[in-house]
């Protein structure tokens, strides 16, 4: 018991002693701090980040979830006063200019719960050897009477400081951080929307890199295979044109061959245009083109297949390509003996869970580059972020991989 309030008096008197102190500083800058904001427009943005650091750290010590923070003050013209007074995120940082008037009686109550125990217990043990400039409870010391009554009163206010007085202080002092530093609702709309816009940005600047690349791999795909293929056929039928007087036999072999161009050529042309848009999907709808994919994978796989109702197609082409893509991979790198495939619908979403027993080791890090294992993991997840979609990876070293893929189908 005594460990717990310790522990949390601690905590308590640590936030508002270095609250106290981060005032005195606010209040030492405080003037230069005003004339650098008003004659330098960047100066006003660093009142705004003081602001959400102190609400971050408030919402840390209550253990709350962070919240958006304020955005940085508009742009404007030195010494444009009007301009600076008009943003909202400005005036509302103004209110940890309070914090300078409550700094002395919350670095009192800090200190007091911080040393209160250690000094009674050095003044009751070394009053004798102080020449009376001991004192407990703000009384000087002179006796062991006033050594044994006083020191045990001494650290019982301090137990009361530590656990009830500064952790009191404290929540109070970060709740009304919290409440005088919160964005209004048409700010956090409006800091949802820039982040949202932010994310949008990346995402369509992946699809478009992704896209670029598809369509380089088809034309390459094209000209190294299909394009090849019908100039080949088109110089044995040439060939077979001007011999067929003269070599009725030859001219007959070239043209077999030519057949066997020809089909040769529209399987390599199938197969590329299977890359564009799986023609599978259209006859018999993603539920079926799934199983064939897990049907034709050179490991076990078991296949769970809920409700899917209406998918866009998109959808459809972007769950397919991923399910492809996912058991591609597993073959390839994963030495896995096993894999699990879940899709189904979940509200106005698809999910999709790829699970393997494999050795694990593929990351995703904070760029939302999926690396590791299996570089078409990267075009996956630029496929999936073009239609708003998610990826998440767990992959530790060793195993399981899980990928969840959540598609919206609104």
């Amino acid at each position: 018991m005594l460990t717990k309030i310790w522990l949390r008096g601690l905590r308590a008197s640590g936030y508002l002693v270095v609250r106290s102190l981060k005032a005195m500083v606010l209040l030492a800058a405080l003037p230069i701090g005003l004339l650098v904001g008003w004659a330098f427009p960047g100066g006003t943005a660093s009142l705004v980040r003081l602001a959400n650091n102190e609400r971050y750290n408030a919402t840390g010590y209550l253990g709350l979830a962070q919240d958006p923070p304020l955005p940085l003050a508009a742009p404007r013209k030195p010494g444009d006063v009007v301009t600076l007074f008009r943003d909202k995120s400005f005036k509302r940082s103004l209110w940890i200019l309070l914090g300078p008037l409550v700094m002395i009686p919350e670095l009192i109550i800090g200190v007091i719960s911080v040393s209160g125990i250690p000094s009674a217990l050095l003044s009751m043990a070394l009053w004798p050897f102080t020449s009376g400039q001991s004192s407990l409870m703000a009384v000087d010391v002179d006796s062991w009477l006033k050594a044994l009554t006083l020191g045990p009163l001494q650290v019982a206010v301090t137990l009361g400081f530590l656990g009830w007085v500064a952790p009191a202080v404290a929540r109070g002092h970060a709740r009304a951080v919290r409440q005088l530093l919160a964005p209004s609702q048409a700010e956090l709309d409006t800091a949802r929307l820039q982040q949202r816009v932010v994310e949008l940005t990346r995402s369509r600047a992946g699809a478009v890199d992704s896209h670029g690349a598809e369509l380089r791999r088809i034309e390459r795909d094209l000209h190294d295979g299909t394009q090849a293929q019908l100039v080949s056929l088109a110089m044995r039928i040439g060939i077979a044109r001007q011999t067929m007087a003269d070599d009725p036999e030859k001219a007959a072999k070239l043209l077999d061959d030519a057949r066997d161009g020809a089909e040769q050529a529209m399987n390599e042309l199938r197969g590329v245009l299977r890359t564009m848009y799986p023609p599978i999907l259209a006859d018999r709808g993603l539920d079926g083109a799934v199983s064939a994919l897990c049907a034709r994978c050179p490991l076990p796989v078991d296949l769970r297949l809920g409700e899917l109702g209406q998918v866009p197609a998109p959808v459809e082409a972007a769950a397919y390509f991923v399910v492809a893509e996912s058991l591609t991979n597993v073959t390839k790198h994963s030495a896995a003996g096993h894999v699990d495939v879940l899709m189904e619908r979940r509200g106005s979403e698809l999910c999709l869970v790829i699970t393997d027993d494999g050795i694990g080791g593929a990351r995703i890090n904070e760029q939302s580059d999926l690396l590791g294992r299996g570089s078409g993991l990267h075009g996956m997840l630029h496929r999936v972020q073009a239609i708003d979609g998610q990826v998440e990876l767990q992959s530790p070293i060793g195993g399981p991989t899980t990928i969840e893929v959540i598609l919206p189908c609104g």
